[in-house]
């Protein structure tokens, strides 16, 4: 039997999204991304009253969130946070969930794209199409490992950027 359930990111406490029809699940790790006073009291006034819920993703689910960031080049993009909101869709899914993540990052919106798990914005449009990312040196070119930690290319010296490759 499958139950709608939403995964909500920062962006969605912020944006004062909460289902009165079904349930909501957060990561406790979302407690820290939330710095408005506002949005904080609504957040614990919301797990106090069980209306949002706090649950952590397995670590087979993190695994298999990471392969997938990994190759589409989002693992420059985003922090543990998300990658743990994506996670935690992940196990819903697997456990016969109905699951939408709200979320307004773009990148997490690409990577849930990838893995067809549904998800709706707040405040933003959100994105259409599926994106790859690249580590690129902005003068030669040379394409660089995710894991690459300089600034500068080890060739010429020039700026390593961010790319976006559409797929």
């Amino acid at each position: 039997m499958y139950h709608k359930v939403y995964v909500l990111d920062a962006s969605a406490i912020i944006g004062g999204f909460s289902s009165k029809k079904h349930r909501n699940f957060i990561t406790a790790d979302i407690i820290c991304e939330i710095k408005d006073l506002k949005s904080k009291l609504i957040l614990e006034s919301a797990i106090e009253q069980r209306s949002i819920q706090i649950l952590e993703p397995e670590l087979t689910d993190i695994k298999n969130v990471s392969k997938v960031i990994i190759k589409s080049g989002d693992i420059l993009r985003l922090s543990d946070v998300d990658k743990n909101i994506i996670a935690l869709a992940f196990r819903l899914k697997r456990e016969y969930m109905c699951t939408t993540v709200v979320t307004d990052d773009y990148s997490m919106q690409n990577v849930l794209k990838i893995v067809n798990i549904p998800f709706r914005s707040v405040l933003t449009e959100g994105i259409k199409g599926i994106y790859g990312w690249v580590k690129v040196c902005k003068g030669c070119k040379k394409k660089y490992p995710h894991e690459y930690i300089y600034d500068e290319c080890e060739i010429c010296g020039t700026r390593i950027i961010k790319k976006r490759l559409k797929n």
